[in-house]
Parts: structure tokens; sequence; C-alpha cells
């Protein structure tokens, strides 16, 4: 019997066991077979606080996993297969573990962002594809830039780019853009941004620096067109990782888990949810961590509102 089972190690995941160790929870952390989130993708971070010359992404979870086992945190790797919220104690079947019994159960699986799936893309992550403006629009200083998508988030990632770019060329597949008009029209008033519409993606192209453009095909003419960039951000939309939890917890109509406004609880009493998992809205390392902390926070208080005492294994 656990006090408190943690299922990720995002930023949101390993700030709340930090937390909950330090208040000698004894948590367990169940964590995929590619551990640390979006962020093991990410190259240099300089807009978390504490690292003046910047971090490394890969560097900087490894050093929240290193503090989480100072205080003595436990780690197992394997997929949870199936979980039973029913009733609590909550049952976890965890793959190489069998079963897992907790008091309080900590979601911090994440959102995974959604790719194109075309050739160079996945092998240039890092090297110019992107999918998080805010994290490396920074890098692109006076650099041509292509944003991929149609919708909100799309617009909005290109209107937040010229802030850098030189250029920023919004490529969607459709005539139509699904974007918002009041959104639309900011970004259609912004001089900064060109537009190719019906044009969809058939290849990132790039060189031994980097990406240098991206080939489209012109759904109108037929013919294939590489446009010239110096980065690619794809804006498709993400999807959170919630599907081992076989409906059994209240989510939006995309999938993300509902808390309480200002809190990590979940419409079941004893599940906390935090990190990408439940915010469709900020999804930084930051506020990521921030809500570890606090369903940490909100686990040690129902945990001391539980009678008997709990035996820890």
């Amino acid at each position: 019997m656990y006090k408190s089972v943690i299922v990720g190690t995002g930023p949101a995941g390993l700030t709340a066991a930090i937390y909950l160790a330090r208040a000698n929870m004894s948590p367990l952390v169940i964590e995929g077979p590619e551990p640390g989130g979006q962020l093991t993708t990410t190259t240099e971070i300089e807009n978390y606080p504490g690292f003046p010359e910047g971090i490394m992404g890969p560097e900087l979870m490894d050093n929240m996993r290193k503090q989480a086992e100072r205080f003595g945190v436990t780690f197992f790797t394997g997929w949870v297969n199936e979980v039973d919220l029913k009733n609590r104690p909550f049952k976890l079947q965890v793959e190489g573990k069998g079963a897992i019994v907790t008091e309080t159960l900590i979601i911090s699986t994440g959102a995974s962002a959604k790719y194109l799936g075309i050739p160079g893309e996945a092998e240039n992550v890092g090297r110019g594809v992107s999918t998080c403006a805010t994290c490396d629009g920074f890098f692109f200083r006076n650099k041509e830039l292509i944003v991929v998508g149609g919708g909100d988030t799309a617009l909005e990632e290109a209107n937040f780019l010229t802030r850098f770019a030189s250029k920023v060329t919004l490529v969607h597949r459709r005539e139509e853009l699904r974007a918002s008009k009041i959104i639309q029209d900011r970004a259609r008033s912004n001089p900064k941004i060109e537009w190719a519409l019906n044009k969809t993606p058939l290849e990132v192209v790039a060189g031994q620096s980097g990406v240098t453009g991206l080939k489209v095909l012109n759904n109108v003419s037929g013919d294939e067109e590489i446009l010239a960039a110096n980065g690619v951000f794809v804006a498709i939309g993400h999807h959170p990782n919630t599907g081992f939890l076989n409906k059994q917890i209240e989510t939006d109509e995309n999938g993300y888990i509902v808390t309480e406004p200002g809190t990590s609880m979940t419409n079941i009493s004893g599940v906390f949810a935090c990190g990408d998992v439940q915010d469709t809205r900020y999804r930084q390392a930051i506020t990521a961590a921030g809500s570890g902390a606090m369903a940490a926070m909100d686990s040690e208080k129902f945990i001391d509102s539980l009678e008997p005492l709990l035996i820890v294994k």
C-alpha cells in the first residue's frame, strides 16, 4: 500500500515527487519507457528561472530526477496498462510490476504534440522543427519561419513568432482557416505574416546545419515547390495522454482532465492531475512544475484527513 503514486515524470510529476518525499509521503513514481516528458526533446531552455545562462531540456529533467532521488523517491519504469478508480484504495496494473495499490493518485502524464508524420520531420526536431513557439521562437531572430496549421493555436504562434522572425509563412492544406475571426483578423493585419493556403506539407528539407525549407504540394495546380525557411513550427494541436484511464475520470471534449479551478482535484476524491494533462492554455515547464507542487500539497492534505494511519510499503 502506497500513500501516493505519481504517473508521469515531466516537470509536474517530478516536482510533485519532490514535495511529497520531503513530506515523508514516500511516493512511487511510474515513468514510461521514455521518461522526462516533452522537455527531453527540447534543446536549450532560457526561460526557466534559476538558470541565467540557460539549460538543456534533458539536463533540466535529469537534475529534477536526481533531486527527487535525493529525498528517497522510488522510481519504476513501465506502462500503466489498467487502472481501477471506482473505489479507494486505487489499483493500477503496471507492466513488469503487477498490481499496485495506493490511497492517492497523481496523474501527470502530459500531452503529446501532434506531428505531421512527413519525411524529415522527426529527425530535425531540435534542428529547426519545433512544436512550441514560446519555447523556441527566441532562437530564430531575423530568420524566415514557417508555421503549419489553420486553427487558433497556429495563428497565435505565427503572430508570436513575428516578434523575432523577419517573415513567417503560414501553411495550411485548405483555403479556409479554422481559427476564430478575431484571431484571423489579427494575423492578416500583421505585415510579417505571409500565406500559403491550399498547400499540403510533403517533406521537411534540411542540410547539415538544420532546416532549410518545407516541400509542399499545391492542391490546386498539383505542382510541388519548396518554401524556404530556417525553421518549421508544427501547430496542429496536442493530444493528452489519458487513454490508459479508460474514461473513468472527467475530461473535456478533447480528453484533457478537468480539475476544480485553483486546485489539482479531479471529480474523483483522492485523484489529482497536474501539468499538461490538464492544462490546455499555458503548457510551459514552469507552470507544469507549479501545478505539480499544488498536486502534492493537495494529496498530502487528503492523506492527513484519512483514518486510520496508512502502512506504506
